[in-house]
């Protein structure tokens, strides 16, 4: 089992009251009870911190007063007093410490934790907290150790590099924040025993094999069965794991996909 060290990273245990509230855990259930998402449930209470990604205070620089944990997020966030008073909770970027200084503007300075139009990020910047619609809010690339990669620039688009590898298009007037997502060690982390699980809020998984035949694709047989079908597939019978498409044929932005996501050996380089 292993941790993220926080000793000497987080600034405190307590979060800003005004900006938290007590969340239902619905358990992966809709408002009949009955369950739409499996392996949820239990898991320690958590109280929810209202993050700000519209980032709508434009040209009043924020100072960065707390570095905390969010248990509803891998990065850390951070609470930020603006000049005009007003305090809110954002998603900190790798290296922002306590008293350091972010802006939101379209002339703001090229550095961690800034946010500006895409259009003025130069070619080859780390980019966090991309918009997708200009004036939607902040909706990509926001897990811990994350960042995205400006790449080129063309007819009214930017080109983004994402962490799965995809290269997409995103108008250049939608705005991004400079930067990598911060605890970019999450990812080494061993949950390690499955009490660690359940703590977290996670159910237990079983394979597909030893399950009944009316329950999975791959399930019955007596003893241990291989697979039996020509493609992996899930309970509910749509292609799924290495080298297999799952994207929808017909998406809506298929048109902004300029290089798809390598899956699979080519993503391993093998």
């Amino acid at each position: 089992m292993t941790f993220v060290t926080y000793r000497g990273v987080l600034t405190t245990d307590t979060p800003y009251k005004a900006l938290t509230k007590g969340k239902k855990a619905n358990a992966g259930r809709n408002n009949r009870g009955r369950i739409t998402m499996r392996h949820q449930g239990s898991g320690h209470k958590q109280a929810y911190r209202f993050v700000d990604f519209n980032y709508d205070k434009h040209d009043i620089p924020a100072k960065v007063v707390t570095v905390e944990y969010d248990p509803y997020r891998t990065g850390f966030i951070g609470l930020v007093n603006y000049a005009d008073g007003e305090k809110r909770y954002v998603l900190l970027p790798k290296g922002v410490k306590v008293g350091d200084t972010l802006l939101t503007s379209e002339k703001a300075e090229l550095k961690a934790g800034n946010r500006t139009l895409l259009k003025n990020i130069p070619v080859g910047t780390f980019v966090y907290n991309i918009e997708i619609k200009v004036g939607g809010g902040a909706k990509l690339v926001r897990s811990a150790g994350s960042f995205a990669q400006v790449v080129a620039n063309d007819a009214g688009y930017v080109h983004i590099k994402m962490p799965s590898s995809e290269v997409r298009k995103i108008p250049e007037n939608a705005w991004a924040s400079v930067g990598s997502v911060s605890n970019d060690e999450n990812w080494l982390v061993n949950v390690g025993k499955a009490g660690r699980s359940r703590w977290m809020g996670i159910r237990p998984t079983v394979r597909g094999s030893v399950m009944n035949p009316m329950d999975h694709p791959y399930g019955g047989g007596e003893g241990k069965q291989p697979r039996g079908t020509r493609y992996a597939k899930t309970k509910w019978g749509k292609h799924v794991g290495k080298g297999q498409k799952s994207r929808t044929p017909k998406k809506y932005s298929n048109y902004l996909i300029v290089s798809r996501r390598k899956v699979g050996k080519q993503k391993e380089g093998k």
